[in-house]
């Protein structure tokens, strides 16, 4: 039963990384025209993407270790997209409580992939 309750809490974490990887490209597409949103957007969608794309990775992983790995990518790149959002926030390139929402769900996803990660590292391999 153990392996069906971590399918399932996997699924809703990718559920949720792919669905905020379509809120930041909804973001991205209303920004301005100027070059330095450009270049903010061009970095917040690589790593936004990059969330969910490394968990979809580590499913077919061929080791443990290789897993877990994707996992630490995962969470690395949800750390990143915290800056750039903070820079469109500050910038004042964007809608405040939109970046806002936005950083509290990469944070829930920070903190999910965080706790993933910490129990992949406690188990042997």
């Amino acid at each position: 039963m153990q392996n069906f309750s971590s399918k399932i809490k996997s699924e809703n974490l990718i559920d949720r990384s792919y669905r905020f990887s379509l809120d930041i490209i909804e973001l991205t597409n209303q920004l301005p025209n100027k070059r330095s949103a450009w270049i903010i957007t061009d970095q917040l969608i690589r790593s936004a993407t990059s969330i969910g794309a490394n968990q979809i990775e580590a499913r077919a992983s061929s080791s443990r270790l290789e897993f877990k790995k994707f996992f630490e990518i995962a969470l690395k790149s949800s750390n990143e997209c915290k800056y750039w959002l903070a820079l469109l926030r500050d910038a004042k390139l964007a809608n405040k409580t939109e970046i806002d929402n936005l950083l509290q769900e990469v944070n829930e996803l920070s903190n999910m992939l965080a706790k993933s990660v910490l129990t992949l590292k406690s188990r042997k391999f």
